[in-house]
């Protein structure tokens, strides 16, 4: 029972990272009916929107597509940035759907850019409350600061989770109420517009994965520190 709720959960958390790569590689063929690169639609998709002072970059290799609300660029990988592929154009669009949500001042991804300012910092102090709480439970002989160490220490490892659970909002409505109408504006042809909606469902779906999988780490960290 144990193994297949393991193999389950494997399942569950890798599943749609596997399933999505696949699916961004099956589109991801050059094609001479696509005008532009993935770096050139987002250009356009940017200054039809009015957005001028939003830039788009290649993103590093490390990175990955992304936007970046402190540059306000967006980041698009290698084959998605000098290609001319479907997955280059539906994930231009997605990316750029993030540009539109940090114009509008869309809340979710202000929460979101916020958390992960202050994320980096909060895993040095929960690294460094772990490792304190026996010392300082052992030198102060007080249970009670060993307690209040380790619910400082769990506290700020919600902080990753609270990100993946924000994520989830922020990455579905760039999805599908930014990029998907666009898209939908002429841009793609009625056979392309399934795929482009198979592509955006499954990167959501990585990131539904990966909060579980944020989820799944902490309750791991609380049951072994409650030993």
């Amino acid at each position: 029972m144990a193994l297949i709720i393991f193999a389950l959960l494997l399942l569950i958390i890798f599943g749609p990272q596997l399933w999505a790569r696949r699916i961004l590689k099956v589109n991801a063929k050059e094609r001479d009916d696509i005008e532009g690169t993935g770096a050139e639609f987002a250009r356009h998709l940017l200054d039809n929107a009015h957005l001028a002072g939003y830039g788009v970059e290649k993103a590093h290799p490390t990175t990955g597509d992304h936007f970046d609300p402190t540059s306000r660029t967006v980041r698009l990988s290698e084959p998605h940035h000098d290609h001319r592929s479907l997955s280059a154009i539906v994930v231009a669009a997605h990316e750029v759907g993030h540009a539109i949500q940090d114009h509008i001042g869309y809340p979710p991804l202000r929460i979101r850019t916020r958390l992960a300012l202050a994320a980096g910092f909060a895993q040095k102090i929960a690294s460094f409350a772990l490792i304190a709480m026996p010392i300082v439970a052992l030198l102060t002989r007080v249970p009670a600061a060993g307690v209040a160490m380790l619910l400082l220490g769990i506290g700020v490892m919600t902080i990753p989770v609270l990100i993946h659970l924000v994520t989830l909002p922020v990455e579905f409505d760039a999805s599908f109420e930014r990029a998907l109408p666009i898209l939908n504006m002429g841009y793609l042809s009625s056979e392309d517009l399934p795929k482009a909606k198979k592509i955006l469902t499954a990167c959501a779906l990585t990131y539904l994965s990966s909060s579980l999988a944020s989820l799944l780490n902490l309750w791991r960290w609380i049951k072994i520190l409650r030993r």
